[in-house]
């Protein structure tokens, strides 16, 4: 549900910002005050294609920035890209410059358009004048047939899934004669390669640990036995210091047993002195300069090197790399008897993916005629005055299976009686498809699976109709606005509209201006959305009726309308 929307310098809004609720968001104003602007500026957070075109006027950027209500759907969709979560909101930002660059952020955190792009089906959808049906694809077609009945083709997916790894596999073990043995080849070089350098994983660590040793064994015996003689062996070493200090301290303990304390601790460390220094000596006459051993560590450690390059980052991934190259060596020398298990496996896989998209196919079919009949009585209540139809087309044949079955969906119309059917988006006018998804997302969300009660707030999609009410007026306006209303219990809603009878089923009842103002020595035209309180409400459906000249008998019309709508 969409909570907040800013503009900032976009067309002729210099700066907007809105804050909007659940149900049923009606918007009005005079024709061009920049209805469809607010509009395009939604779609921009949808993913759409942006234009430094659309930047106001002197401007260097535009900003667009939503803030919508976050269902569980795109918190995954955010941890799968590696975006932080904001709670129980979900903030997306477009930038535009004026180069035509478009930045995009989610939550505060850079993110690119195709994020957004997978969002928008969780947020919302916009269905403007200009759109066609065309805009669903195959699979969404089927998916608001699926809805309408509450059907799941996650089992149909799956099965289609495991089908179809069987495939890739069988087509690998399947290659042409030249090009399987050189893959014999190559895999062999490899497993021999890896087999005869008989790794062991932490074995560079070691090697090179004793490398830097060797290659600096002279300055190691030389520091080791300088610091052997400063802490024992010399005339004034440390111990033989320390020593000397113990016996005065002894002397003094004798008279005053206060400096037991330190004599003991002298003691301890001259100890120490001794033991460090002696473990020292032992360590430089361990040191033994080995010019051949240096070569041959030099030598082993290159061709772990090589092999890392080759095979992994780590001697921990060659040796699994070596392991892989086994098993596919294993495979394509044993590939008839497999061959032969996976196709035994792949016709059970068919077989099991058949039964399922058959079984939801035929449901499709019966929950397909049910949504018909019920958006034919929906679209003749909303002036038009024609036949609709859905029609369901199999094909069992593997090359028109796919994740959610074999049925591909069709929406047919005919918009007048007597008219042959055709596609709806060969037919139906701007006006007309709105109305037409109108009544298709009523009668899916009437339909008997559809929700019992109103969606929680966090999940509530939002669904926008532009200019919905073109060609239309009296009654079947009316029943527009009903059908919105209705729809507004399980959906977020915004409407455009120039119609009393349509604006007077709003919850939310925002009008949208045009102003103009003085501007750096020039007048520059703005646009602005604000709320309208009750009684701005009454004057704005008056207006609507009447024009700018307000009556006595429009403001009556219109305090009757909201009344009777209440």
């Amino acid at each position: 549900m969409l909570l907040e929307l800013r503009v900032e310098n976009y067309a002729v809004i210099d700066n907007a910002v809105v804050e909007f609720a659940a149900g049923l968001n009606l918007l009005t104003g005079e024709t061009g005050a920049g209805k469809s602007i607010l509009i395009d500026a939604l779609s921009l957070l949808l993913g759409e294609r942006s234009s430094a075109d659309s930047i106001r006027h002197g401007a260097e950027k535009a900003t667009i920035t939503g803030v919508f209500s976050a269902g569980s759907a795109s918190r995954s969709i955010l941890e799968e890209n590696g975006i932080d979560s904001a709670g129980d909101e979900l903030i997306l930002r477009r930038e535009v410059s004026a180069s035509g660059k478009s930045r995009v952020f989610v939550n505060n955190q850079p993110a690119q358009v195709s994020v957004l792009k997978r969002l928008a089906p969780l947020l919302a959808t916009i269905h403007a004048q200009n759109e066609s049906l065309v805009s669903f694809d195959a699979a969404e077609r089927l998916r608001l047939i699926d809805r309408f009945g509450g059907l799941a083709a996650g089992e149909v997916a799956k099965a289609y899934g495991e089908r179809r790894v069987l495939l890739e596999r069988i087509a690998e073990l399947q290659r042409e004669e030249q090009d399987r043995l050189r893959l014999i080849d190559l895999w062999s070089f490899q497993k021999r390669e890896i087999e005869q350098a008989k790794l062991d994983p932490e074995e560079d660590v070691r090697l090179e640990a004793e490398k830097r040793i060797l290659a600096n064994a002279e300055k190691l015996f030389a520091t080791a036995m300088s610091a052997h003689e400063l802490l024992y062996e010399s005339a004034g070493s440390a111990a033989t210091l320390l020593g000397n200090a113990a016996k005065n301290l002894q002397e003094l303990a004798r008279y005053d047993e206060r400096f037991q304390e330190q004599l003991s601790a002298i003691e301890s460390a001259r100890i120490t002195a001794e033991d460090v220094g002696n473990a020292l000596r032992d360590y430089a006459e361990s040191i033994q300069a080995s010019p051949a051993r240096l070569a041959e560590i030099e030598d082993r450690l290159a061709l772990l090197d090589r092999l890392k390059r080759k095979y992994g980052a780590t001697l921990t991934e060659v040796i699994a790399f070596g392991a892989q190259a086994s098993r596919k060596l294993e495979e394509i020398e044993n590939r008839e008897e497999i061959l032969k298990q996976l196709r035994k496996r792949l016709e059970t896989a068919a077989s099991q993916f058949l039964g399922l998209a058959r079984e939801i196919s035929r449901k499709r079919q019966q929950h397909a005629r049910r949504l018909e009949k019920m958006v034919e009585v929906e679209i003749n209540a909303l002036a038009i005055r024609g036949k609709f139809k859905i029609e369901i087309t199999a094909n069992e044949e593997p090359s028109g299976w796919r994740q959610n079955g074999f049925d591909e969906a069709a929406y047919l119309i005919s918009t007048n009686p007597g008219e042959p059917m055709h596609a709806l988006e060969q037919v139906a006018s701007g006006g007309e498809l709105s109305r037409v998804m109108l009544a298709l997302k009523s009668s899916v969300e009437s339909g008997q699976h559809a929700k019992s009660r109103k969606a929680d707030a966090s999940e509530l999609r939002t669904l926008v109709f532009d200019e919905i009410d073109t060609g239309i007026g009296g009654q079947a306006a009316e029943a527009v606005g009903k059908k919105l209303k209705a729809l507004s219990a399980t959906h977020q809603v915004f409407c455009v509209t120039h119609l009393p009878q349509i604006a007077c089923f709003a919850d939310q009842h925002y009008v949208i201006e045009k102003n103009e103002r003085r501007e750096g020595g020039s007048t520059r035209v703005q646009t602005s959305i604000r709320l309208l309180s009750a009684t701005e409400r009454t004057q704005e459906l008056a207006r609507m009726m009447s024009g700018a000249s307000l009556t006595e008998t429009s403001l009556a019309h219109a305090e009757q309308m909201l009344k009777a709508n209440a």
